[in-house]
């Protein structure tokens, strides 16, 4: 069947292991230096693993997959213990994936006699985590699960907020383009001493006062590390931009979805390899348009 699943660049990955416990399902193994995806059965397609490899070297690919596998996973996962089964489950229901988190919780179920920890006790804790009270009606199944997704490609309405006066022409705060990464030159003269905010995507759309409190007196570079191609090629324009360009700070504006973490990951990865060291600032966006934290790093 087609479906969503992880891909490895063995060129770029370096055999750190960062992403293999990072993937509760255990789909991932360090092998002869290199993480290899051991059973297409257990890889959920969900790519939590994204944002915790620091060369950007797995991305997330539609092709023929023997079809994800809940009972397979979750019966293997018992050995590992609670805490590992309570970030599977929850990994789960942040996802939305209500369908499979019924069945791993129906299989714990019939199953507790022969399992070493308190099935109850794990259940309860995936039950309480996020808010109690929605996740009544979450637990309604809210598509058919097709092998996988992520937070960003969940549906979710947003209740804005109501408005009392039609809002006056607000001007952008963009001083440059082009802004997409793969089409920014790193020597053009607004980016030469220039504080640089490097945003995903999305992070513009949900933002309200993205212009405003963010981008005025920037310049900016946009990019999903989800969806583009050829991450080693942002992470040399991110080295010429510290080395040649001689950008002041760097503010990196992400979603609080998982893959987003692989934005921060280049940005890393640049600085390792440049030979000035620049201030950076991560600043996290929840979906609804909060910003969740924002601090020096």
């Amino acid at each position: 069947m087609q479906r969503d699943i992880i891909k490895i660049d063995e060129e770029l990955c370096n055999g750190c292991g960062l992403c293999v416990p990072n993937c509760h399902e255990g789909a991932l193994q360090v092998i002869d230096g290199k993480v290899r995806l051991v059973s297409e059965l257990m890889c959920d397609g969900l790519g939590a693993c994204i944002g915790h490899c620091p060369e950007g070297a797995i991305t997330i690919e539609k092709r023929e997959a023997e079809p994800y596998n809940e009972t397979a996973v979750i019966s293997e996962m018992v050995t590992k213990g609670p805490n590992t089964m309570i970030a599977h489950l929850k990994h789960l229901k942040d996802h939305r994936e209500f369908g499979y988190l019924k069945e791993g919780v129906a299989w714990l179920q019939a199953n507790k006699g022969k399992i070493a920890f308190d099935v109850d006790q794990v259940i309860s804790t995936v039950h309480n985590h996020g808010n109690p009270r929605a996740a009544v009606v979450q637990m309604q199944p809210q598509h058919h699960h097709g092998g996988g997704g992520c937070p960003g490609s969940s549906e979710r309405v947003i209740a804005a907020p109501v408005k009392t006066a039609p809002d006056a022409d607000i001007p952008s705060e963009l001083r440059h383009w082009p802004v997409q990464m793969h089409l920014i030159n790193p020597n053009a003269p607004f980016f030469r001493g220039a504080d640089l905010l490097l945003a995903a995507d999305c992070v513009a759309f949900s933002l309200g006062s993205f212009h405003s409190a963010f981008l005025r007196g920037k310049s900016l570079a946009i990019a999903c590390p989800k969806l583009d191609h050829g991450s080693e090629i942002y992470i040399e324009k991110l080295v010429a931009l510290i080395d040649v360009a001689r950008v002041n700070t760097i503010t990196v504006m992400m979603m609080e979805v998982p893959c987003c973490g692989g934005l921060m990951q280049m940005v890393r990865s640049a600085l390792e390899k440049a030979s000035r060291k620049v201030p950076v600032k991560k600043v996290q966006v929840s979906i609804d348009g909060k910003i969740l934290s924002d601090d020096w790093v």
